[in-house]
């Protein structure tokens, strides 16, 4: 596929960019370049070949679900100037 004058001139509008007529035929050129390559990876055979989700082997490192923290629950409730079954009451902001 050639990219030509008017392509380049319909995808700035598109864009809403303005490209002045001294870079149409440069952009031309590198759009061209871009599409060749394409072309170039469209041949490669990949069949057999598994999808990937990251280029790198590698897994999510996860650490133990361990408590590190006592619970202080009645301590930080008994602050609290209104609650209720072991929960924080606040006033009412949305109608």
């Amino acid at each position: 596929m050639t990219v030509n004058r008017q392509t380049i001139e319909e995808l700035a509008e598109l864009a809403k960019i303005s490209i002045s007529e001294t870079t149409i035929d440069g952009v031309s050129g590198h759009l061209d370049d871009m599409l060749q390559l394409l072309g170039q990876l469209q041949t490669i055979n990949t069949e057999g070949i598994q999808p990937m989700a990251h280029p790198l082997e590698t897994q999510q490192l996860l650490r133990s679900d361990i408590v590190a923290e006592p619970n202080n629950r009645e301590a930080l409730l008994a602050t609290a100037p209104l609650t209720a079954e072991g929960l924080f009451l606040v006033p009412k902001v949305i109608d």
